[in-house]
């Protein structure tokens, strides 16, 4: 077996890029790394940022003397190795509970105030990073932070109770055990009490996500290049922009839509935020990540979204997996910010989305005997299909958007478009490896 030290983690456009050349199994990935199991006692973490690296070092050894924290083996320039800990996180055993345990409470608090002696500046923990072992000892992964994000209170504790509804519950138990810690949190609240339409969401500049502040108590359920979403109540949400001309583009879209099944419900917009219903349930792209086929019930449902869109004059006519929701109510569509500025008349993104899942072909063909037109259309070019190619898809559906020109050619342009492409290769066989499409390809 090979050295763990020859795993490569580096970022990727929009995930970590993984090179795992030994047998040791990945078992967690996040923002700053990827963690692998080395044995039933041990893990190894390694980071895509040197620095990051050390700053999880320096919080190890400094929390050696906490029950609650990792035991540390050895550390790297771009790894540290830890303790391994095969159990439930806190979220996963709190699941089916209707109020929280005194126990886990008393334990909770204990943390909290141990971290605070040792001078830790963020004083708190997602449900995610804390693992229940056997009598509920608890231990908590994750330090990078802790001596940089100034937590004085546990924000992203009570972010995450209060999203599995045991907020309250834990508040209570606060109250009754230490009732100077619950003052000292409600008084932080109210002087950092931030109104939804006040929080601070920048944009991160060309082709980068949007840039949030990480001390704002809302729970942040997701962010892109546009804009940040917040849960704000149990069946509301808040999208807040970087810039107001994309926080225009998608109220105009979704305000003008509100009578189509797919488009979630608007409550309230402002200059930078439109308040939306939280939709509850798994995106499209995970529901597909556990299934061996594609059902025809799927295909239909996506094709009947693509084609009600293009009757209601959206241009940029696509459906990006991430973006649909499986809910009680059918399947809901987020992010329409460039729904009626961008043209696009074929779903690229959808295409790369299935072909990465291994669902294309037989998406295709079902497209083909539930509607031959729209698949006619879809097929007529070659579909440009890659490994990890989003620039690849928005280059060609912006050359796509261009309008056709009429060719005047001359005899001697004629024949200069006959020149070889690289490798000896024709233009027109050259395009076809780069550009695939593989349902032609197949019944060739």
């Amino acid at each position: 077996m090979k050295e763990f030290k020859s795993i490569k983690v580096t970022k990727g456009i929009k995930t970590l890029i993984i090179d795992n050349p030994t047998n040791y199994p990945m078992i967690g990935m996040g923002s700053q790394g990827a963690v692998f199991k080395l044995s039933e006692e041990k893990c190894v973490k390694i980071y895509t940022d040197e620095m990051q690296a050390k700053m999880e070092a320096e919080a190890l050894k400094a929390g050696q003397h906490l029950s609650f924290f990792p035991r540390l083996y050895e550390t790297g320039t771009n790894f540290v190795v830890m303790e391994y800990f095969n159990a439930p996180t806190l979220k996963e055993y709190l699941r089916n509970c209707t109020y929280i345990p005194e126990s886990i409470t008393k334990k909770l608090l204990s943390m909290l105030n141990a971290m605070k002696k040792a001078n830790f500046t963020m004083v708190d923990a997602p449900l995610r990073h804390i693992f229940v072992l056997e009598n509920e000892e608890l231990k908590v992964v994750d330090h990078v932070n802790a001596f940089k994000r100034q937590h004085p209170v546990p924000l992203k504790l009570l972010r995450d109770l209060n999203i599995i509804l045991l907020k309250d519950s834990f508040l209570s138990r606060v109250q009754k055990m230490e009732p100077d810690s619950l003052k000292t949190w409600e008084e932080y609240f109210d002087n950092n009490s931030l109104d939804y339409r006040n929080i601070p969401v920048t944009s991160g500049g060309s082709g980068k996500g949007v840039k949030v502040d990480s001390a704002v108590s809302q729970p942040l359920i997701g962010k892109g290049h546009q804009g940040a979403v917040y849960r704000i109540s149990e069946d509301k949400c808040v999208k807040i922009y970087g810039k107001p001309d994309h926080c225009k583009q998608e109220k105009e879209v979704l305000l003008s839509n509100q009578d189509l099944p797919f488009i979630p419900k608007v409550y309230e917009t402002g200059q930078n935020y439109i308040v939306m219903e939280y939709l509850r349930g798994a995106n499209l792209n995970q529901y597909l990540k556990k299934q061996d086929r594609l059902s025809e019930e799927i295909t239909k449902r996506l094709l009947d979204i693509l084609t009600a869109m293009k009757n209601s004059g959206f241009k940029q006519i696509d459906a990006p997996l991430r973006h649909i929701f499986l809910t009680n109510q059918g399947f809901k569509f987020v992010d329409h910010v460039y729904s009626y500025t961008r043209v696009q008349d074929r779903p690229l993104e959808l295409f790369q989305n299935l072909h990465e899942r291994g669902y294309l072909e037989a998406f295709l063909e079902q497209v083909k005997a539930l509607d031959p037109k729209t698949h006619a259309k879809w097929t007529s070019e070659p579909i440009p299909l890659s490994e990890n190619n989003q620039e690849i898809v928005e280059e060609v559906a912006s050359k796509e958007a261009q309008p056709k020109k009429k060719a005047h050619t001359t005899e001697k342009e004629r024949s200069m478009k006959k020149a070889k492409h690289p490798a000896g290769k024709s233009k027109k066989s050259w395009f076809r490896e780069q550009y695939r499409n593989p349902l032609k390809d197949r019944k060739r």
